[in-house]
């Protein structure tokens, strides 16, 4: 397995990371059963992945649960991210909520489903707008200082706002949306982004050592090459809720995948690790959240550390895209 760091970080991470959210369970991703799910982390752990992203909200609590079950006994063997902010109801209202009493409530929540006394990065899922900055921050670093958590990270939020958080406490991670198709997205299941990676948030964590970690890789399994005009999911999958995925959109980024799927045939390698491939280049990933429901996703995910892109291949899936982020789709 290859490795990488950041300054911000003292710890090594494996290239490939491991996305817990396909293993939140059937109601939320097509194909899923827990019995894979834990198949496939045991896989990533026997192949060398040694970091976990998972949130609460994903499949409200259930994804946790899993990974917990799944790492006992081999806790000490890796690094589990979680996050902070989304919170529930008891009719499954999922509303957002940074303030200092709720994040206490939830740190422990995530701590007894993950069967942990500690998260590695504990990490604001999304911005919320009712409850100061300086709050949420004194809040985490009063956390931090339990040793209930270790490090302190972002998620989807804009610059500013992400500067304005580091003057509170330290923060180590940027987790935001980037993947060959959507380098500097506006929107992310029709919310609205206030973040640009590729201009604003990557050179931000180029400048200050933070470690960038990218969600959706694979731009939820389109990058893997598979997906037709349609039929690709039912409405029971949460990529049916992602606008991209269907209509005329879906057309536009398959136009893109079959000009890519051309190149990744031309150097005989599967589409799936040449995207892999071309976010790992970037020097301010340590790792890559990939999802996985079973050990077959894993290993494709993994073989993709066994090869690198040369400068020569970026260039030429460079050209292939230009055209699209001339006209704002990429």
């Amino acid at each position: 397995m290859k490795m990488k760091k950041v300054p911000a970080i003292s710890e090594e991470y494996s290239a490939i990371g491991f996305g817990c959210w396909a293993i939140s369970g059937s109601d939320v991703w097509n194909n899923t059963t827990d019995h894979d799910s834990i198949e496939a982390i045991h896989a990533a752990l026997d192949l060398g992945v040694n970091f976990f992203d998972v949130a609460p909200v994903y499949g409200l609590g259930h994804a946790e649960t899993v990974l917990g079950q799944a790492l006992e006994g081999k806790r000490d063997q890796v690094y589990i991210a979680s996050k902070c902010g989304l919170v529930w109801d008891a009719q499954k209202n999922v509303t957002v909520n940074l303030t200092r009493n709720s994040l206490f409530q939830e740190i422990d929540a995530s701590l007894q489903r993950l069967q942990t006394d500690h998260i590695d990065i504990y990490q604001m899922h999304w911005p919320d707008p009712q409850t100061p900055i300086q709050e949420t921050m004194e809040a985490l670093v009063d956390i931090q200082n339990t040793g209930k958590i270790r490090y302190i990270g972002v998620s989807n939020f804009s610059l500013a706002l992400t500067q304005e958080a580091m003057k509170y406490g330290e923060v180590v991670s940027y987790q935001g949306l980037y993947n060959l198709l959507e380098q500097n997205p506006t929107t992310y299941h029709a919310i609205d982004l206030d973040y640009r990676t590729q201009d604003e948030i990557l050179p931000l964590c180029r400048d200050k050592g933070l470690a960038y970690l990218p969600y959706s890789p694979l731009f939820q399994g389109l990058l893997t090459g598979s997906f037709s005009q349609s039929n690709n999911f039912d409405d029971n999958d949460v990529r049916s809720e992602n606008p991209k995925l269907s209509g005329p959109r879906l057309g536009q980024y398959l136009e893109i995948v079959k000009q890519l799927k051309t190149f990744a045939q031309s150097i005989d390698k599967p589409l799936t690790q040449i995207a892999l491939n071309w976010l790992i280049a970037e020097e301010a990933i340590p790792t890559v959240i990939c999802g996985a429901q079973n050990p077959s996703h894993v290993e494709q995910n993994v073989a993709s550390t066994t090869w690198e892109l040369t400068n020569d291949m970026i260039a030429e899936i460079d050209q292939i895209v230009a055209p699209y982020k001339t006209s704002g789709l990429v």
